[in-house]
């Protein structure tokens, strides 16, 4: 099965130690025995931290992503660096070059990609263009929730939501500011177009990661469905487009 794995910065690299990549390097070979790996890590605290120095010396948003992604990628290399020979050397800085580091039959970790695009997305796409089987999220939070958990005690988990679900609470979620949503709306709206099989769930443990792949898990699970080779038409009989955030030509936004 080939697999990606996007790992939140807040759960790797929350407190840098090397105790915690480790574990996750332990995890990952396990599942590397029958599996094709692909790891998207997150920029965590550190990340945030020089963002914000970034900001507050006048830079602008754009800087501010290059730096965090920078970071990111100082993970994926400590990642690289526990998992030894058994990882593709070098975090890939691209799409085609992470899909061409799989054919050497190592693990590949790689942080961000470009500006404006969390991980999260760069996890949604990665899977997509490699066409994997199956995308993790794992987050700080255990699930998708019908509200930000860490701030509505009464927020409910979903056992299981389709894409378009998703984006109903993502939208919501994201229109509060401060707001912890368990993954971005680009990224939803990727897995939405591609019908991406997704789990959402708590990476604290990464014995949680090994857990979904053998299909028990405590999280959140966003069921495809089956793709139709028909285009899907609006009332007037038009052919229709359905790729979120993305136009292409013969497809009006």
């Amino acid at each position: 099965m080939k697999i990606v794995v996007s790992v939140g910065g807040s759960v790797l690299a929350r407190a840098l130690s090397p105790e915690k990549f480790k574990s996750y390097a332990a995890a990952l070979l396990e599942l590397s025995k029958k599996n094709t790996l692909f790891i998207v890590t997150g920029g965590g605290q550190a990340a945030r931290d020089y963002i914000g120095v970034a900001r507050e010396l006048g830079s602008d948003e754009a800087t501010c992503d290059l730096i965090g992604i920078q970071l990111t990628r100082l993970n994926a290399r400590l990642l690289i660096a526990a998992l030894g020979e058994a990882a593709y050397h070098e975090p890939p800085l691209n799409y085609t070059e992470a899909k061409n580091a799989s054919t050497s039959g190592k693990i590949v970790v790689m942080g961000g990609v470009s500006p404006g695009h969390t991980t999260d997305a760069v996890s949604a796409i990665l899977a997509e263009y490699v066409g994997a089987d199956l995308l993790i999220n794992a987050t700080s939070i255990d699930g998708v929730y019908t509200s930000d958990p860490k701030k509505n005690k009464g927020a409910k988990k979903f056992d299981a939501l389709t894409p378009k679900q998703l984006i109903e609470i993502v939208m919501k979620t994201e229109m509060v500011a401060g707001a912890n949503s368990p993954i971005d709306l680009l990224a939803a709206k990727i897995i939405e177009r591609s019908n991406i099989r997704t789990i959402v769930l708590n990476g604290e443990s990464p014995g949680n990661i090994i857990d979904a792949v053998k299909g028990r898990h405590a999280g959140t699970v966003i069921e495809t469905k089956k793709k139709s080779s028909k285009k899907d038409k609006d009332d007037t009989g038009k052919d229709t487009c359905n790729l979120g955030y993305f136009s292409t030509e013969g497809c009006d936004y």
